[in-house]
């Protein structure tokens, strides 16, 4: 065992700054650089006090480790996102805990699968399958609205925003109406580091302004979703707005903070991630002609499109973790209580498990990515994910004869969930 190494100040402000997530060759070097040097290493503040130092983990299989490893590494009682102390202050005096927001991403067992339980049927292939007519209808109508605005099109706003949004909006009971409001607080709290999908101004604002903002975001989620939970305990109907408004653990009713909490956490992390990777899946196609016609023209590899843009673009680019107690990981003495980023950015570009990383494959095999997390906590709509993505990519490719990109595509500024803002694509229909 060696002694602790430590990442040089620059290569530290890499790893914390929103802004290089939007400039994703240069931080995948980053990562590739610290991944042969240092692939566990410690990550110290330039200013004493400014974030507690925590343990950056890059390597898949470290990552993998700690994810199926939840009495070890656990996600209480520290954040689970990077968050800076002073985030961390305004939250504890906001709500009481570290997280402006308590969900599953939060708890620890005994809670953690108590509360997944209550969902986890319902997110399930055979009953997500009751879904699917309405899914392709949806993604019909989505794909008739592109090519109609068409030939260019900026196709993040245009299909990969609005169509998982849709999708998870009305199995919460969301009245499309409202929908521009939950795309707008989801970008408050998700994209807040970003100026452009906050519509708020963000670069002027000091630190206590902008956590003020996310948290008023917070309070409007919790708000909307008290109404629709009273709603479907009067009304209940077949939907997860139902299943999370009258569920029990233990006999007892969710306390509201928790039941905020499931409704924001399936509200926001069901749309976001995926539309981030539908979007990244439809620039890969764009930029590469021939395999966009070798998977027209073979519908089998659509499952293979959808498990390589949702590593490719790895949506949720960290999660933070605390060692429960002493334990060595890649070398290094990781102590009880210490703080630790698994990056699943770095994981999932790891040459070590995925041949020539950066390149996009839909035949790529094994897929072995991280994007959904692995063990316990492991994404509770995958399934959903997976089934929205194929469903939508079979309605493009049945209209499509080519597409290719109309101008430069943009990153959102983001250290947590990433992707694509914006995609112009020239669109040609068949």
């Amino acid at each position: 065992m060696t002694g602790p190494a430590t990442l040089s100040t620059d290569l530290a402000k890499t790893v914390i700054d929103p802004h290089a997530y939007a400039e994703w060759d240069g931080l995948l070097d980053v990562f590739d650089q610290i991944r042969t040097d240092t692939p566990v290493a410690k990550v110290m503040p330039e200013t004493e006090g400014l974030f507690e130092p925590f343990w950056l983990i890059t390597r898949h299989e470290d990552v993998m480790r700690i994810s199926k490893d939840n009495q070890t590494f656990l996600n209480n009682p520290r954040p689970v996102v990077f968050s800076f102390n002073q985030a961390i202050e305004f939250s504890r005096a906001a709500t009481g805990s570290n997280m402006l927001v308590d969900s599953l991403v939060v708890f620890d067992a005994p809670v953690h699968p108590k509360y997944r339980k209550l969902t986890q049927e319902w997110f399930m292939p055979r009953n997500l399958k009751r879904l699917e007519d309405e899914i392709r209808a949806l993604a019909a109508r989505t794909v008739d609205a592109m090519i109609e605005a068409g030939p260019e099109v900026d196709f993040a706003e245009a299909v990969a925003g609005p169509y998982p949004l849709r999708v998870v909006m009305q199995i919460l009971g969301v009245e499309p109406e409202d929908e521009p409001r939950m795309q707008m607080l989801t970008q408050q709290l998700f994209g807040g580091q970003d100026a452009d999908l906050s519509g708020s101004g963000m670069e002027n604002m000091s630190a206590e302004q902008v956590v003020a903002l996310v948290a008023g975001a917070v309070k409007s989620f919790e708000d909307y979703f008290a109404q629709i939970a009273e709603d479907r305990r009067a009304n209940p109907t077949d939907d997860v707005a139902s299943v999370i408004a009258n569920a029990t653990v233990d006999g007892k009713p969710l306390p509201p903070r928790d039941m905020a909490g499931y409704y924001i956490i399936v509200a926001t992390a069901g749309h976001d991630t995926t539309s981030a990777s539908t979007a990244g899946a439809m620039m890969a196609l764009a930029n590469d002609p021939e395999q966009f016609a070798r998977v027209k023209a073979d519908r089998s590899l659509l499952p293979g499109i959808v498990e390589e843009a949702i590593r490719w673009t790895s949506p949720v680019q960290h999660f933070m973790r605390t060692a429960a107690e002493d334990v060595e990981i890649g070398g290094q003495r990781v102590k009880k209580g210490d703080w630790m980023m698994i990056n699943y950015v770095a994981a999932n570009h790891d040459p070590a498990q995925f041949d020539d990383p950066r390149r996009f494959d839909a035949a790529r095999t094994p897929n072995r990515h991280l994007a959904f997390g692995a063990g316990a906590h492991q994404c509770l709509g995958l399934h959903l994910a997976r089934l929205e993505m194929r469903i939508l990519f079979e309605a493009l490719l049945d209209r499509i004869e080519t597409v290719e990109p109309a101008g430069e595509a943009k990153r959102a500024t983001s250290t947590f969930v990433g992707g694509l803002k914006s995609l112009p694509l020239k669109i040609t229909p068949v």
